[in-house]
């Protein structure tokens, strides 16, 4: 089965928020990517809520609940005690664990398994023991695929922030889409299912795909939103999706 398509919607927020205004509506074009087959919504609400809002998780898990029950709701974002209230209280289908300051633009880089397994663990145990599915931000380094599977989770996601940052090196992206691919293939050795995203687009997606046929999901936000601009929220879906195989 193909890569499921999980629409992230924080640069659609980023947008609304530059005004004191509803629209672009986070919701409705949630719906609007859901209708066109995307697999679910992804969301990283941050503490100063520069795009997603803590308002928009109850619109949004409505939406999925009322209009969208097979697809899925993930919420991202680094483990404060305020963060995992909020998950607890949302209820996402997948949390995915990101290493990031508060100040920072975007997450940019994976969390060092060996030094930081223990504190993990014990956030794996407690988002495990309320029944979510637990995903790890991870850098293209199969040496710490083990200290991930130790903590507990069930997948990690793959930062491919350096593959599609060479949009105009192919070389280079191919070096970079091999270390993706190896770190994937240990994980999967290790029994861990594997998410990727960070700078995917129609165009380096393929690649991405056919390197690890059993990626289980992408997470998508900002090339997403870009073409959008230029096809609409449902036509970009459909592009997406046809270019993760389905």
């Amino acid at each position: 089965m193909p890569a499921k398509l999980s629409v992230n919607l924080n640069a659609v927020a980023l947008l609304r928020n530059r005004r004191d205004l509803p629209w672009p509506s986070v919701t409705g074009l949630g719906r609007a990517a859901l209708t066109a087959c995307a697999h679910g919504l992804t969301v990283h609400p941050r503490p100063d809520e520069r795009h997603t809002r803590f308002s928009d998780l109850p619109e949004l898990r409505a939406l999925i609940d009322d209009e969208f029950p097979k697809a899925e709701f993930n919420v991202e974002g680094y483990p404060t005690e305020d963060f995992l209230q909020l998950v607890e209280k949302h209820q996402p289908d997948q949390v995915t664990l990101v290493p990031d300051d508060p100040s920072q633009p975007t997450s940019d880089h994976g969390w060092n398994f060996v030094e930081q397994q223990a504190f993990l663990t014990s956030i794996v145990k407690r988002l495990k023991k309320s029944g979510f599915r637990v995903s790890l931000f991870s850098d293209a380094d199969p040496s710490q695929v083990s200290a991930a599977r130790d903590t507990g989770a069930d997948r990690i996601e793959l930062y491919t922030g350096p593959y599609g940052g060479c949009h105009s090196d192919p070389e280079r992206a191919a070096r970079e889409l091999e270390k993706v691919g190896k770190t994937a293939d240990a994980a999967m050795a290790a029994g861990l299912a594997v998410n990727a995203g960070h700078d995917l687009v129609v165009a380096n997606l393929p690649a991405l795909i056919k390197r690890i046929p059993d990626l289980a999901e992408v997470s998508i936000g900002h090339g997403l939103t870009a073409d959008a601009l230029e096809y609409g929220m449902a036509e970009t879906t459909r592009r997406f999706l046809r270019a993760c195989g389905w």
